[in-house]
């Protein structure tokens, strides 16, 4: 499968610089589902770690981990990310590594990569949907069932890169909660969830004063290439997922939106 996908730049490590930082102790892993937000986490950590600790050479992925298990060594600790799911050599990988897990409600993960599947920024094998050739019904079904030998279906991807990490060392956490204490960052919760975050599961050793800053410009969606309102695609994809395409993700996946937290 060849896939392309054409997003812009950012420029946060030079904004970042503004900012003192701590050196990190420990190797940390931001891991995620695809289309579960994995540029707003990694955004927001890399303004509480300096660019010169954060691992770009590539997304690291099962595929290609045996060239980058260097982002994971414990006498040089970076901060890395990836798409990495879950088997025997990714668990030996992170043995020695702060690992975050990030999911998603499946329910907005379809509609998530509905958007990017149709968008100008992503081209593969699957272009033959774009543009309104099938109905948006049609794309969002190809979503969670997949498409022979072009996509995999919801279920696996959720399987492996998001549930078969429960119960191990990694700290899975929902989307949804980043988004939530962002909409009230002033709050005492606000701060207790992103220190939590930071401080704990990422392991910076130190809370900074400009927490609140750090945070606000690592979540700036002008900084996201995949944010809704930088894919252009020219059908119109709904807001919430239709109820016949909510019932068909839970014959699909029976029992993974409960034991992810979202039923």
């Amino acid at each position: 499968m060849t896939v392309r996908i054409s997003l812009k730049s950012d420029k946060l490590d030079e904004e970042s610089r503004r900012f003192a930082m701590t050196r990190l102790p420990k190797p940390a892993f931001l891991n995620s589902v695809p289309k579960c937000g994995t540029h707003l986490i990694r955004n927001i950590v890399r303004m509480f770690v300096a660019p010169e600790q954060q691992f770009k050479r590539d997304f690291i992925q099962y595929g290609n981990i045996h060239l980058h298990l260097a982002a994971f060594n414990p006498k040089d600790p970076r901060l890395s990310w990836g798409h990495l799911f879950f088997g025997d050599l990714s668990a030996v990988a992170l043995r020695d590594v702060n690992h975050i897990v990030l999911v998603r409600d499946p329910y907005d993960w379809v509609l998530a990569r509905t958007r990017f599947f149709l968008s100008d920024q992503f081209n593969g094998n699957l272009n033959n949907i774009k543009n309104g050739a099938v109905s948006i019904e049609d794309v969002m079904n190809i979503m969670i069932f997949g498409a022979m030998d072009k996509a995999p279906p919801l279920k696996d991807i959720f399987n492996f890169n998001g549930v078969a990490w429960l119960g191990t060392r990694a700290y899975v956490m929902r989307y949804e909660e980043i988004v939530k204490h962002l909409k009230v960052l002033d709050s005492a919760e606000a701060e207790a969830f992103f220190r939590d975050l930071i401080v704990d599961k990422v392991g910076v050793t130190e809370w900074p004063a400009d927490w609140k800053e750090r945070v606000l410009m690592g979540s700036d969606r002008a900084h996201s290439g995949t944010a809704r309102e930088h894919l252009s695609y020219h059908v119109e994809v709904p807001d919430e997922l239709p109820e016949t395409q909510k019932r068909l993700v839970d014959y699909h996946a029976p029992g993974l939106r409960k034991i992810l937290g979202y039923a």
